[in-house]
């Protein structure tokens, strides 16, 4: 098949998966010149796929925001997915793993937009005029490349690996918000296992919705009124078994709950 021809192909097992709670072998494997642009055609063509089967995209999520990880996947910027109405958990809901593949989970400040962002050109005062505020909140990642081994173009294909969230029950105005020294502290299990502060995501959380709506804007794509931005994790991604609960608590903001299950 010629090189339009994988692409197609590759998305088909890759929404395939998704439905099937499944996984397939690393794209880069089978294509090692694998490219950026052709792994983002790749994540477009799946999510024509969900909307054509009737899911209905409620946002987009940011990852690879801090240095160390783009050092760890040799990428200089962050990447994006899109959010389904399908991913979303409520804080007494329980997650169950059957729905997912290996999930993992993080902690992540979501943007609420009031008003739509457009680049080129969104600077960090257009974001938190666009913002009708933000809440507590988990990202639950999964891979559907076989035991996350993936490279970054295998994880932008894969939607940038989203699978899930949760919202805390709080929508927190940005006035009087300091989001880079805004503290988070994550508890698995009643244990406190990880602190943070919002500045772990590029020096500020807006900055990573700025670098999204710019970087949407060369497609000509706007972020809209309504949509859920997760900013990016304020941590390392930890495993989730059956039974765990997790809870995390931002100063200012509010705190967040989730419930794994079988």
């Amino acid at each position: 098949m010629n090189r339009e021809e994988y692409l197609q192909d590759a998305a088909t097992r890759l929404w395939t998966a998704y439905t099937g709670n499944e996984a397939i072998n690393p794209l880069t494997a089978e294509l090692p010149d694998f490219t950026l642009d052709e792994a983002y055609a790749v994540q477009l063509m799946t999510v024509r796929m969900a909307t054509a089967a009737g899911l209905r995209v409620v946002g987009k999520k940011i990852g690879l925001t801090s240095k160390a990880m783009q050092d760890y996947f040799g990428i200089a910027t962050p990447d994006y997915g899109h959010l389904y109405d399908r991913m979303i958990w409520g804080q007494d809901e329980a997650i169950s793993l059957r729905r997912l593949y290996k999930p993992r989970i993080e902690t992540e400040l979501a943007f609420i937009l009031r008003d739509d962002l457009q680049g080129p050109g969104v600077t960090l005062p257009d974001v938190i005029r666009a913002t009708d505020g933000v809440m507590a909140s988990f990202e639950i990642i999964d891979s559907r490349i076989r035991d996350w081994q993936i490279k970054v173009m295998d994880s932008i294909a894969d939607n940038a690996s989203a699978a899930g969230l949760v919202l805390g029950p709080q929508l927190v105005p940005l006035r009087g918000l300091d989001l880079r020294h805004t503290g988070m502290v994550l508890e698995k299990n009643g244990v406190v296992v990880e602190t943070a502060a919002g500045a772990a995501v590029m020096g500020d959380p807006a900055l990573a919705v700025a670098w999204l709506a710019n970087k949407l804007g060369q497609y000509g794509i706007a972020l809209k009124k309504g949509e859920i931005i997760l900013s990016g994790s304020l941590t390392k991604a930890l495993d989730v078994s059956a039974g765990d609960v997790f809870r995390a608590h931002f100063g200012g903001v509010g705190a967040v709950k989730a419930v794994l299950a079988e």
